[in-house]
């Protein structure tokens, strides 16, 4: 592993925390794990305070390492923040006789969420004042905006810890009063029913944070008398409840990675029963969209890039299905968008995103096209069932994000709302390409790359390697302008469409998870190693990025290719994967089964340990890693990153920098605000740019 031996960092001792060893015992194998006394925080256990002075400890080593960096992280703060349109508004979109929005203010976090009737020259009715309402708190979301069919009350949800805890309040709009019913431990969403005074919402487990129940509440009732709809008993998926687009239905979905079910109920009657739609088969995913005359199945029954079937609306078995849209091996159809009289068809193939639209009377099929190498398309806010515009969004790795409306009767288009750059953007300046590297294993894995335009391709670039890959999350080319402070200091930024996403199809997600997760790692790091070979960089400018399980990949890379990287960011990284697992207790753990396998089964725990970064760290050196993390992460436990500084500081040989910063007032998603989340940016920036050299 080479180092920039000229960059200087203070003499000073990083913490070492104590070690109290505890022995785990499964399947004929004992590990010590000497800090898992870090997760008694979390568990409220006997050393708490203990763990509260590591993290803290670690906090004021991670000062003084950047402190020298902190006017050059003050400096890209506002770089950053300049080119952010303080004084803005989203496009107005219409439901029920109202244009709804929301803008933001010069200097304010937040935003404000308004109306006008009928007419965008009407008077603003100022619905709800986020700016106003998240004085006072560190942490502020309000999302799950709903408004009752009659127009008079609004739905919305709150979250002040950042443990995705959602609190419902109801508003009355024409008076402004805030109701007594307040619904606590929610996922944040609450949906009418068509009589204006019946709301169901999902409830979560406090404990595991698992979505557990559908309620039914009736305004003005205690919420302690609140009905049970619907329990779901497999603990590996994921509930939620919505109504469809043209009004007339409740559902309920429950989703696992393997299977799933759909039940309904007339948004005219919300005292009845639900019905099961198709109960719940192995294997067999499906979702609905409900038309006038019948219902479209989405699904992947015998169809792994999945297909669309229909059925009448009062025969929905799977013996009643026929095909719509026949299944494509080459096409992997992602979501339906259904209006009276067309269908927008969100699909992908060969890697890119793409939209169809269906005319329901005539049958014909046309495809939108949009004309650059790498980018991204998608739906937009489309509320109005009796509608032939189309809103959808479309972004790339140099044109900012837009917003258009698109006339599926008359094929025309309008741009209706461009991100604005403010200091001027000129795109023609940055160069995109899609490049794609040959895997270990003879597969050919995506990159999307973007930069400066005149940046020598000799190998004397630094790079940012990024990827995600799991759950099937696609990492799409998308444009960030906090990301031209990095271009314009001419690093190269590499997205790369690793396997465990789905950017090549359902396949490329099946082949990067369960006993198949290493092609995940194995990609990424023979992406990186392509770069190189291709002279876009060298080991000793390379970094590479990571999230969430994407942080789980960073702490992978650091121990199979250490010497390909000259830096590492973890950010809220799942890095200690066997002992989460092996946990119910920890929160969503058992949602997670059908995407890492479960521990209890011998085979799984073993594969599992093979990769764990918190089980495979090695005396050897390696690369300078920045570490982030929440004190109330409800995704990924504090703990786990701070088990793996802890064990990296004891183990590791060399002088790399190893840095763990932990924000004790957020959660998975960082801040809430529009602009205190770039600061974190800019910490993260200044880590590379120190890296390289670079101090202005």
């Amino acid at each position: 592993m080479q180092h920039n031996k000229n960059i200087q960092w203070p003499e000073v001792s990083a913490p070492i925390a104590a070690a109290h060893p505890r022995k785990r015992q499964i399947h004929g194998d004992t590990v010590i794990d000497d800090y898992y006394w870090m997760i008694d925080y979390f568990k409220k256990g006997p050393r708490s305070a203990e763990v509260i002075d590591y993290l803290t400890a670690e906090n004021t080593y991670t000062a003084v390492m950047l402190k020298e960096t902190e006017s050059f992280q003050e400096d890209l703060f506002r770089e950053m923040k300049s080119r952010i349109k303080e004084k803005d508004e989203s496009v107005p979109y219409f439901k029920n006789g109202y244009y709804y929005y929301s803008r933001t203010e010069e200097g304010n976090q937040y935003f404000k969420f308004c109306r006008k009737k009928g007419t965008l020259d009407a008077d603003e009715e100022l619905l709800l004042d986020i700016d106003h309402l998240a004085e006072g708190y560190a942490y502020y979301a309000a999302k799950g905006f709903s408004i009752s069919p009659d127009n008079r009350l609004l739905a919305f949800s709150v979250d002040t810890v950042s443990r995705r805890e959602y609190t419902v309040y109801i508003k009355n709009l024409e008076t402004g009063e805030i109701y007594p019913d307040r619904i606590a431990n929610t996922e944040g969403a609450a949906i009418w029913a068509n009589d204006n005074q019946t709301l169901f919402y999902t409830a979560k487990n406090p404990v595991t944070l698992l979505s557990e129940k559908i309620m039914r509440h009736t305004l003005g009732t205690d919420t302690s008398t609140d009905v049970s709809v619907y329990e779901e008993k497999d603990n590996t998926n994921y509930i939620a409840v919505g109504k469809s687009k043209n009004g007339k239905y409740i559902i309920i979905s429950s989703e696992g990675t393997l299977s799933s079910e759909i039940w309904l109920l007339d948004a005219d009657l919300p005292n009845n029963d639900f019905k099961v739609f198709q109960p719940r088969r192995n294997d067999v995913l499906y979702t609905i969209v409900p038309l006038q005359d019948r219902f479209l199945i989405l699904t992947n029954d015998d169809a792994i890039n999945f297909r669309i079937m229909q059925c009448p609306l009062d025969k929905t078995d799977r013996e009643h299905w026929t095909i719509f849209i026949a299944h494509r091996p080459d096409v992997l159809v992602s979501d339906i968008e259904e209006f009276r009289s067309f269908l927008a068809i969100a699909e992908r193939k060969d890697g890119l995103t793409q939209l169809a639209i269906y005319d329901l009377n005539s049958q014909e099929q046309h495809y939108l096209d949009f004309g650059e190498v790498a980018y991204t398309v998608y739906p937009g806010i489309n509320v109005e069932y009796n509608s032939e515009k189309l809103r959808y969004g479309y972004t790339s790795l140099v044109t900012p994000s837009s917003v258009y409306e698109y006339n599926m009767g008359d094929r025309s288009k309008t741009l209706l709302k461009q991100q604005e750059v403010l200091g001027g953007y000129d795109q023609s300046a940055y160069k995109t390409e899609r490049i794609y590297a040959v895997a270990r294993d003879g597969v050919r894995v995506p990159i999307s790359l973007v930069y400066k335009e005149g940046i020598q391709l000799d190998g004397t670039a630094p790079l940012l390697q990024y990827a995600y890959g799991s759950y099937g999350a696609s990492m799409d080319p998308s444009f960030s302008s906090n990301r031209l402070s990095l271009l314009d200091r001419g690093f190269i930024y590499a997205l790369a469409h690793i396997r465990g996403g789905e950017e090549m199809g359902r396949q490329w997600y099946e082949d990067g998870k369960m006993m198949c997760k290493m092609n995940t790692f194995y990609d990424f790091v023979d992406c990186g190693k392509y770069l190189i070979e291709q002279r876009y960089t060298m080991p000793d400018h390379l970094y590479a990025q990571g999230g969430s399980a994407g942080g789980l990949l960073m702490g992978v890379v650091a121990n199979i290719a250490a010497a390909q990287y000259q830096g590492i960011i973890a950010q809220v990284p799942f890095v200690d994967v066997v002992n989460t697992m092996l946990d119910e207790t920890i929160p969503l753990t058992t949602n997670e089964y059908d995407e890492w396998g479960n521990p209890n089964e011998s085979d799984a725990y073993f594969y599992m340990k093979s990769y764990s970064p918190y089980e495979n760290i090695e005396s050897k050196e390696y690369p300078n890693i920045l570490v982030t993390t929440g004190l109330h992460d409800s995704q990924v436990q504090y703990f786990e990153p701070a088990k793996w500084v802890a064990k990296l500081r004891t183990v590791k040989t060399g002088n790399s920098i190893l840095l763990l910063k932990t924000d004790m007032d957020y959660g998975h998603g960082g801040a809430s605000g529009r602009f205190d989340y770039l600061k974190e940016i800019a910490m993260e920036y200044a880590f590379l740019f120190k890296l390289e050299g670079i101090n202005h």
